[in-house]
């Protein structure tokens, strides 16, 4: 019994070792992309990128709940256009409007979250040819509070997963 609250005891003291290095170490400034070569033209992987309406088609988050309820406000295409989210835990709440538009090359947009968390992120689709494909590149920028620092490994692995998944249901999409 005693080894046993032993071992406790250094895993419950190296959780709180890693919590304040976390805290101390990690940057407020969170930075994650992820990229993938599509064997289309940037003109077809447009179509499915330059549109708010069209990201959700491929968009991993928006598919966590089948019952999300997405209201959009413009034909999401243009600066300022956006939508509004609601769902369950794992989608939350929030809203995601256009503040930069290159046709055909890139689509610049705020985050806002309200539930579960409040915070606000930038998100960014990047498109540039790549040999006979396009190259896409989701980035996603933000600032981390104390506690997020903490939680930033996570983070990283699930967004590497939601973005992986994103790109290749773009991929597929677009490789029609």
């Amino acid at each position: 019994m005693k080894t046993l609250l032993k071992i406790l005891g250094v895993i419950i003291l190296l959780l709180i070792v890693y919590a304040v290095i976390a805290m101390l170490a990690f940057s407020k400034n969170y930075h994650f992309e992820k990229s993938v070569v599509i064997n289309a033209p940037k003109e077809k992987v447009w179509q499915h990128v330059g549109s708010l309406k069209q990201y959700n088609i491929w968009d991993p988050f928006s598919k966590a709940d089948k019952d999300i309820v997405i209201t959009y406000s413009g034909d999401g295409d243009k600066v300022g256009d956006s939508y509004h989210w609601k769902g369950n835990d794992k989608v939350g709440e929030g809203e995601q409007s256009i503040t930069e538009i290159v046709p055909g090359e890139k689509m610049v947009t705020k985050l806002h979250f309200i539930k579960p968390f409040e915070g606000d992120a930038v998100a960014k689709l990047i498109l540039t040819p790549e040999g006979n494909g396009t190259k896409v590149t989701w980035a996603i920028d933000n600032e981390l509070n104390t506690m997020m620092k903490i939680m930033k490994p996570m983070m990283d692995m699930n967004m590497n997963k939601m973005f992986g998944q994103g790109l290749e249901n773009l991929k597929k999409l677009a490789e029609k």
